[in-house]
């Protein structure tokens, strides 16, 4: 069986180009992910019939107890896609918290759905709680040689080995293998908010009870922002 896959895959690549390679991987990808998302979407429809709701969007493998554990990659309460139309009805929902995840999201088109499906889905005066990674420490540290925050990223040890550089460092904060698809400082993510109908918007401390502890670190952003009690 073995000889017969690397046969076929040998023949594959002999006959097509590393483009086309990686459309079709990504196609497969994304069917995957849509069988997925469809499962969940109508688990979603029973959960809403419970009452208001608190999402953890894009929690990874950290589930919160009472809260709807949302990521598409992870056995948690529901795998939906974010970049789509939330299952949720309007005015639904009392607080949505995702920590490291909205930098995921192509900004303006994919990133101004999930917020415009955030305000939707939360109740009058709900909260939305974003944490990103703060993009402006390391370009200021960078272009003013403070080695701080490269020497934090060291000493944290959770950057690939080929990050020897300080440009590398950043380049992979940007990046991540292609999965950063956006970065914020506090003004930047203030504005982007703003223009998604959020009001009270400000940075808060760190909170354990309810951040991740391995992101305790400075080089994050913690923001708080409400959706107005009516229609504005």
């Amino acid at each position: 069986m073995h000889l017969v896959t690397t046969r076929i895959r040998n023949i594959v690549k002999a006959n097509t180009t590393y483009g086309v390679r990686r459309v079709a991987r990504l196609l497969w990808h994304e069917l995957q992910l849509q069988r997925r998302h469809f499962a969940s979407r109508r688990r979603a429809r029973a959960l809403s019939a419970l009452g208001a709701l608190k999402l953890h969007l894009g929690c990874g493998s950290s589930f919160k107890p009472g809260w709807v554990n949302v990521d598409l990659f992870e056995n948690c309460d529901l795998q939906l896609d974010l970049r789509e139309d939330f299952p949720f009805p309007d005015d639904s929902v009392t607080m949505i918290y995702n920590e490291h995840f909205f930098e995921h999201l192509e900004y303006p088109s994919e990133a101004k759905k999930f917020l415009g499906e955030c305000r939707r889905v939360l109740i009058p005066g709900g909260v939305l709680s974003l944490v990103v990674p703060d993009a402006e420490w390391p370009l200021i540290s960078y272009a003013n040689g403070n080695d701080e925050y490269f020497r934090i990223e060291r000493e944290r040890g959770l950057n690939p080995v080929w990050t020897e550089t300080r440009m590398h460092i950043v380049n992979y904060l940007f990046r991540q293998y292609g999965e950063h698809k956006y970065a914020y400082d506090f003004e930047t993510l203030k504005c982007v908010l703003a223009n998604a109908g959020f009001i009270s918007i400000m940075r808060r401390e760190f909170d354990p009870e309810l951040d991740s502890k391995k992101m305790e670190y400075v080089g994050s952003i913690y923001v708080l922002a409400r959706k107005p009690n009516r229609q504005i």
